[in-house]
């Protein structure tokens, strides 16, 4: 009797760790579902909105300028945020606010990318933080899952104009 829940007991912890190992590489390797917050990406993504992030882009470094990727807070590292990456390492970005008068701009060092929000006035981005290190980024976005009526892939940035060649 002792013996045969035993069995059981190890089959059942063996079987979830079996499952628990494929759903860690699954949302580690492919993707994930992601609830984004904040008014940073708006118009693109509002607040509340649910989004498919696929995480093999950046395994192979295939993230494009003006992709909408997710990444560790370079403020926090415990949170997320959620960006589109206006340059690449060696682009020449403007790193100044859209209301500044005279226009800074800057060279993005080797293994990094340039983020900044759809929403340029009410968006913490490189423009205060600086040049985002590369291995920081965790997936780009591909598609939005909700709210249904938005259903589909995202559209392209208000701010086009910002990283366009």
């Amino acid at each position: 009797m002792l013996r045969h829940v035993l069995g059981k007991t190890f089959r059942f912890l063996g079987y979830t760790v079996q499952y628990g190992c494929i759903a860690h590489c699954a949302f580690e390797y492919l993707g994930g579902i992601v609830v984004c917050s904040g008014p940073s990406m708006e118009p693109t993504i509002q607040n509340c909105d649910i989004v498919f992030s696929e995480n093999l882009s950046r395994h192979f470094y295939c993230i494009r300028k003006g992709d909408i990727v997710i990444v560790k807070s370079p403020n926090d590292p415990k949170s997320n945020i959620c960006k589109r990456v206006i340059g690449l390492e060696g682009d020449k970005v403007c790193t100044s606010n859209p209301s500044d008068f005279l226009k800074s701009h800057s060279y993005v060092p080797k293994g990094h990318v340039w983020l900044e929000g759809d929403n340029l006035r009410n968006s913490t981005d490189s423009r205060c933080y600086g040049p985002v290190p590369y291995g920081l980024i965790r997936g780009r976005i591909c598609f939005k899952i909700w709210p249904l009526n938005d259903f589909g892939f995202l559209r392209a940035s208000p701010n086009g104009h910002r990283f366009d060649d």
